[in-house]
């Protein structure tokens, strides 16, 4: 049995449509089994019921129309019980529920077995005879063994893991994934395909690499000239440091590594295309390979890049297509490029098949207010062609044919958080100040944009986490003290007089350098962060210095030690950035200012060391993704355990409530950064512990700001004293949302006002 069963599991997840698979895994085990049917039923969490999804034996036309409630049925007595369900005379059961269409009167013997997946049952599998006989011990192992594998195996068919793609293609009306930027959208889908794609190219070696050079630099400066073009479409819509995205572009297209490899590879006797390919694929899987989703998503940005030089390579021109009114752009990755080509042509929404919230085309939805909907999943592009659709941007939600009662409801939603929206926008210059007068600073997060408009990020006082490691992952090699030093006079002179707080480079574990690899069986628990530059103190003095350096004339710079677990690791850090400060002080005397210093509270153990660590340092970090993910003893990234990382546990937010009370004790300065400062609830929570500075992505400072100054530090105070005697994530995260929705911010969590 057990080389059937790897027989029929392999098979299953070499299987490309689940459709199929489905199916054909029911006939392999009714043949293996020696049975006279099998059957999968999967769950359908929102609707509460089991869907009958494929079977051999069981009426072909009840596929994907048979339901049965989670409290029906033997089939839902399976699910209920989480167990083996092994029974001789089926009809004769109690739980017995008969569903004429399927045609099973004739199966007297049941056997169903649940299939979970991160603990919830995603669906059942059952076998039936017409004999009337309870199942073998061996054969209700095999199948309950077969369940296990099952769910594993769906769960690594696609992206988003589970059966999600298998509901959608049921339910072709109604669908969920992740919601990437807020708002509400009406209008009629436009689908987009690209002309060039990079995946499509087989390398090919070709003769005179002078001309193939040529054309290289030809196309891309036809790429720089349409990258200039789109740029100076947006300018005037959104914020100007949004806009660097564009400059973004502009400096990898320009990027000596990444050119000077192509033209390498052409001289090696490659064609154009193909020089491109490989330099192009190589950039995207090293940065695919980093955890850390914000950098994971310059994948993309490069991949795109790639695609229109090849598009100009290939010299394909774009044809004058008509496009629908209320324009909601859908492709498999939509880009910001490609958002950009379609912003002033009545754009209302997106919908990507693939993608994250993280990515560039997000970053400008948001800006430009525009509803985004991303990680689609596995659904047929032509599933949305000439579709009229509402998409939610809060839930996720599209809906594709909307009765008018739908589209009434969504319309009004639609003028209600217009409203919201504007009472937002007129506190975006304001200080972010409670109602009884406590005040918060309100930074955001940088390190992927080349240059920073100088004038307020969305309402910021600062830069709470600038990522230096991102100017390192653009290279292929260690950048100098010059071009480190002009790097980071760009971003301090981005906020003259306000504070930047800049974290030492942060290799390691997710993030490695080509040119500098790391290969541990533990990366995360590894040589990472803080160890790394000590373990290289040429690479620390020669950051510290550019900082400094940078810093010159400025003042405003403030320096972050990341992934600190010792004081040892603490004291040594300050011997080196007192060595460089002192160097250049002899150069430029009394012109060269000491920046603060600071560590990023991310290792449990520092809890435990704050009346220490305050004697030596001048502020205090937290880094609450990290954290969470360090005192979970989870991996937010893997899918089976990623549904136990929440930032609202009770452990976490006793831990933070612990390190606040610990530094205002010490008189340390207190910041948070991480996406637990993003979101209203957390922010309110992080409020009435006493954090100083809350450090987030520029496009949630307005929101978080208004949430600030329309609730009490009292009120706040209350809420957090409730929470901490919350015994679970969902206690804790229902008496929020149920808070937010009496304080009138329920709009910042869903659709409307």
């Amino acid at each position: 049995m057990l080389t059937t069963l790897r027989r029929i599991v392999l098979a299953f997840g070499q299987e490309p449509e689940l459709d199929l698979a489905l199916q054909t895994l029911v006939s392999e085990v009714k043949l293996a089994m020696e049975t006279e049917c099998c059957s999968i039923y999967l769950a359908n969490q929102e609707r509460q019921h089991f869907l009958l999804m494929a079977s051999d034996g069981l009426a072909k036309e009840s596929l994907g129309q048979v339901k049965i409630g989670f409290s029906e049925g033997l089939v839902g007595l399976v699910g209920q019980r989480e167990e083996p369900i092994n029974i001789a005379d089926a009809h004769n059961h109690p739980r017995f529920k008969h569903a004429p269409e399927v045609k099973e009167e004739a199966f007297n013997a049941f056997l169903g077995t649940p299939i979970i997946h991160q603990r919830r049952v995603l669906g059942i599998i059952s076998v039936q005879q017409k004999q009337s006989r309870q199942f073998t011990e061996n054969e209700e192992a095999f199948l309950v063994t077969l369940a296990a594998q099952l769910a594993s195996t769906i769960s690594n068919v696609e992206s988003r893991g589970t059966i999600s793609a298998l509901l959608k293609r049921i339910d072709k009306t109604h669908m969920r994934a992740i919601p990437g930027a807020s708002g509400v959208a009406i209008g009629n889908c436009f689908v987009s395909r690209p002309l060039a794609d990079l995946s499509s190219i087989t390398p090919s070696k070709q003769g005179s690499p002078a001309q193939q050079t040529r054309r290289l630099r030809l196309a891309i400066a036809r790429t720089s000239k349409e990258l200039i073009e789109m740029r100076a479409r947006m300018d005037g819509s959104i914020p100007k440091d949004t806009l660097d995205i564009f400059d973004m572009y502009q400096q990898m297209l320009s990027s000596a590594s990444i050119g000077d490899d192509i033209e390498k590879y052409i001289v090696g006797g490659w064609s154009a295309e193909s020089a491109l390919k490989l330099v192009i694929d190589r950039y995207v899987m090293q940065f695919e390979a980093v955890e850390d989703n914000y950098i994971r998503e310059r994948a993309v940005d490069i991949k795109d890049l790639g695609n229109r030089v090849l598009l100009h390579l290939q010299d394909y021109q774009q044809k004058h297509i008509r496009l629908p009114d209320d324009l909601i752009l859908v492709a498999q990755e939509v880009t910001a490029s490609l958002l950009a080509e379609y912003q002033h042509k009545g754009l209302k929404g997106i919908i990507s098949l693939s993608g994250s919230i993280n990515s560039h085309a997000v970053i400008l939805a948001r800006a430009l207010g525009i509803p985004a909907i991303m990680g689609v999943g596995d659904v047929p592009l032509s599933r949305f062609a000439d579709k009229q659709a509402i998409i939610d941007g809060y839930s996720g939600e599209i809906f594709l044919a909307p009765t008018p009662a739908k589209i009434k409801h969504y319309q009004r939603l639609i003028e209600e958080e217009s409203e919201l929206q504007e009472n937002v926008r007129k506190d975006i210059e304001l200080e972010p100040v409670t109602l009884d007068g406590q005040s918060v600073e309100l930074l955001m997060n940088a390190g992927l944009i080349a240059e920073f408009d100088r004038s307020m990020k969305h309402g910021a006082s600062g830069i709470g986490l600038y990522r230096t490691e991102i100017a390192f992952m653009e290279r292929g090699s260690f950048p100098s003290e010059k071009e480190q030093m002009a790097i980071y006079k760009n971003v301090l002179n981005s906020f003259k007089q306000q504070p930047v707080v800049m974290r030492t480079l942060d290799i390691g574990g997710d993030k490695t350098l080509e040119y500098f690899p790391i290969n541990e069986a533990n990366p995360f628990l590894g040589w990472r962060g803080i160890r790394v530059t000590l373990d290289h103190p040429e690479l620390f003095l020669v950051q510290v210095r550019a900082m400094v350096r940078a810093n010159i004339g400025r003042d405003n710079l403030q320096i972050l030690l990341p992934m600190i677990t010792s004081l040892p690791e603490v004291d040594e850090a300050l011997r080196l950035i007192h060595q460089a400060y002192s160097e250049i002080r002899q150069e430029h005397g009394e012109a060269v200012k000491r920046p603060p210093v600071g560590i990023m509270l991310e290792v449990p153990s520092l809890i435990f060391q704050i009346p220490e660590l305050a004697h030596r340092v001048d502020f205090f970090s937290v880094g609450s993704n990290d954290l969470t993910q360090y005192l979970l003893a989870v991996d937010r990234n893997n899918e089976r355990v990623s549904s136990l990382y929440d930032a609202y546990h009770p452990a976490v937010l006793r831990a933070l409530n612990i390190i606040a009370e610990q530094s205002k004790a010490h008189k340390v300065s207190l910041s948070l950064c991480g996406e637990l400062a993003s979101e209203p609830g957390g922010a309110i929570l992080l409020l009435a512990m006493g954090y100083d500075k809350l450090s987030m992505n520029g496009y949630n400072v307005p929101r978080i700001k208004w949430v600030i100054r329309h609730i009490s530090q009292k009120h706040a105070r209350q809420m957090l004293e409730t929470c901490l005697q919350l015994d679970t994530v969902t206690e804790v995260r229902g008496y929020l949302n149920q808070q937010l929705e009496q304080l009138g911010f329920g709009g910042f969590i869903r659709a409307g006002k």
